[in-house]
């Protein structure tokens, strides 16, 4: 009986100051239609009124304190509905009958129903209208004619029906929007475990590409490269013509990877541009002039044939990377870029005389994925604040090859 009786939820500050207002309102209306209905200002016809009985006086005050016993206790209407509503019944019922010649208003029967059709079950709402039906066509109707009664009956039972049909039709709707939330929310969850599932095929297939591709050039190379090996002392050329097919099919390969790494990258789209090596450099010195900013550039004993292409392609990278740096963030007036062979390997340098090196920097891969690229090929890297004012950043790669 607890979970039909009471409820066992908690309203807000919103919520009660709601039912308040709601319970103000319809005791407002009541003693309104009291009082009006007192004169001849709204029931004017005399003979209407001694039909009904009605009173030409201002209701006492004990009428409008039993109007009050059958609206005020709406406030309750959320936490105990079901209670609510038969007390505000019963007490209509008693003072109707009590205080004759005045008209009672069944505002307060009408709200109490209504909340149970919108809150409570079906059956309940169904059971509560019999019990209101029912208590209005039994019940006592204080005047003299017995068709004016049974039309009071009548219309009082019209208004609880509709009551409780309105209460029920809130009630669908609520539940008509909660579905209707519920299957966008699936739809939507439906709609990203396609995509995931689509994204996790797409990758599968790129990583089955990536094997055959793999799998394809290093077997071209080695069967070139053994061919060179054996006709390097009898046929020059011939062995230098399997080097440039292996050099070919190395830089075929390495642009097709590159590409479908891209694809499997989150952040970043798949990169379809031919593979870009130092021999761009010119394209980044182009950029930092265009920003404003005066540059120099110097090659130091680097030379790019001696290069592994996939170093070169990295140094290429980090480069554009710090460059970029430049341009967005340093505010530099000056700036330069320098290409060296060194006793272990390769370096790369780009200073500027900008505002320095900032405690944390955000976004992009920026120094991180510089650093990262470095360390993958067994480099050094550094980026600081220089002496004087700007940042350094430098990346020393080694590999085994003729010093230059």
């Amino acid at each position: 009986m607890e979970s039909l009786l009471v409820q066992n939820k908690s309203l807000s500050a919103h919520e009660w100051a709601f039912d308040a207002v709601v319970a103000a309102c319809a005791l407002v209306f009541c003693c309104a239609q009291a009082y009006l209905t007192s004169t001849t200002l709204v029931v004017h016809d005399e003979l209407w009124r001694s039909m009904v009985g009605y009173v030409t006086a201002v209701p006492p005050f004990p009428v409008f304190l039993a109007l009050a016993l059958t609206t005020l206790p709406l406030v309750l209407r959320r936490i105990s509905p079901w209670l609510v509503y038969l007390f505000v019944l019963i007490v209509f019922l008693g003072v109707q009958d009590q205080f004759r010649g005045y008209s009672m208003s069944l505002a307060g029967p009408m709200v109490a129903l209504f909340t149970i059709g919108s809150l409570r079950p079906r059956n309940e709402t169904l059971v509560a209208s019999l019990i209101g039906v029912l208590a209005m066509a039994f019940a006592s109707i204080p005047v003299e004619s017995e068709g004016v009664a049974s039309f009071f009956r009548v219309q009082n039972m019209t208004y609880l029906v509709a009551s409780a049909l309105a209460g029920y039709a809130l009630c669908m709707h609520r539940e008509y929007l909660e579905a209707a939330e519920a299957r966008a929310a699936e739809a939507e969850r439906s709609r990203e475990e396609e995509a995931t599932r689509r994204v996790a095929e797409e990758r599968v297939r790129i990583a089955r590409e990536l094997h055959d591709i793999t799998a394809h050039s290093l077997t071209a190379v080695s069967i070139q490269a053994a061919a060179a090996e054996r006709l390097i002392d009898r046929n020059p050329q011939a062995a230098k013509d399997a080097i440039a097919t292996v050099r070919a099919t190395a830089k075929g390969s390495l642009d097709e990877i590159r590409s479908m790494i891209g694809v499997l990258r989150d952040d970043e789209g798949a990169e379809t541009a031919p593979t870009r090596g130092t021999e761009r450099m010119d394209d980044l010195v182009h950029y930092l002039e265009k920003a404003g900013i005066e540059t120099t550039f110097a090659e130091d004993g680097y030379d790019r044939e001696s290069v592994p292409k996939y170093l070169d392609v990295a140094l290429f990278g980090i480069a554009r990377e710090a460059v970029t740096n430049v341009v967005r963030h340093a505010h530099a007036r000056q700036a330069a870029v320098r290409l060296e062979r060194t006793a272990a390997g390769v370096r790369l340098t780009v200073e500027d005389d900008g505002v320095g090196l900032p405690e944390t920097r955000e976004g992009g891969h920026g120094i991180e994925g510089m650093a990262e690229r470095t360390a993958l090929l067994n480099g050094t890297f550094l980026a600081q604040r220089r002496q004087g004012g700007g940042t350094v950043v430098r990346a020393d790669i080694p590999f085994e090859g003729k010093e230059a």
